[in-house]
């Protein structure tokens, strides 16, 4: 074994442990999951959150932060997720719902659609980051635990963080073609500087977050108050 493989052994083996650790019983029974989203930063496309059952036998050695991995790698990790999760759920917020709620409300949003979209009823959730979402009030025995970097910390978060964020960069690739000239399918509509360029010359589609986006006013407004110095 080359030193990189064993050094994903070994990073695995710390991420199923966690999992393990927060509830012997939940992890063997296949009733943990993991909660994680994709997209809380960028200017446009939905936020997406995924939730994951995984069995207690799950071997992938290259699964790790969705964000640290090449989309080669993530590709692989997707498949064999979806293939040997015990089950899985994904949900979208679109942008329109992000500006009525407040993106971090969105985010929450999602988390909980996710979860009340599996198909079983987990007895622990580990979400990644300082907040969580309600649980159905069904799942009063249901116990939530935060994980700040859960995406590098937990197996199942981890796994969810891929399915998240593979499914959002795949919608940005669409939204791409169906909005050319923003570049959604390099940027994913983050706020970079070529992103800025295109809605300068092109305005604001219906893909993006126009609460994201008072840059654009205040650099109008910005703007004629220097023409005004003149």
């Amino acid at each position: 074994m080359g030193r990189k493989h064993e050094q994903h052994h070994q990073r695995f083996a710390r991420l199923r442990a966690f999992d393990a650790d927060c509830d012997a019983d939940a992890f063997a029974q296949g009733l943990l999951a993991g909660v994680d989203e994709a997209g809380v930063g960028p200017l446009a496309g939905p936020v997406v959150a995924a939730a994951v059952v995984l069995p207690e036998d799950f071997d992938l050695p290259e699964l790790f932060d969705s964000k640290q991995l090449s989309a080669s790698d993530r590709q692989h990790c997707e498949a064999v997720i979806r293939e040997k999760a015990l089950c899985f759920a994904i949900s979208r917020i679109a942008p329109p719902t992000i500006d009525s709620i407040n993106i971090l409300n969105a985010m929450l949003r999602s988390h909980q659609r996710a979860l009340q979209r599996l198909s079983r009823t987990p007895h622990v959730v580990l979400v990644d980051g300082h907040r969580a979402p309600r649980l159905p009030v069904a799942w009063k025995d249901t116990r939530l635990q935060t994980v700040v970097r859960g995406d590098a910390t937990s197996m199942s978060i981890a796994a969810a963080s891929i399915l998240a964020k593979s499914d959002r960069d795949r919608l940005m690739l669409r939204l791409d073609r169906r909005y050319p000239g923003y570049g959604f399918g390099d940027h994913k509509g983050y706020g970079t500087a070529e992103h800025k360029d295109a809605i300068r010359r092109l305005g604001l589609s219906p893909a993006h977050r126009r609460s994201f986006n008072g840059w654009i006013e205040k650099e109008a407004l910005e703007g004629e108050a220097s023409g005004n110095l003149l």
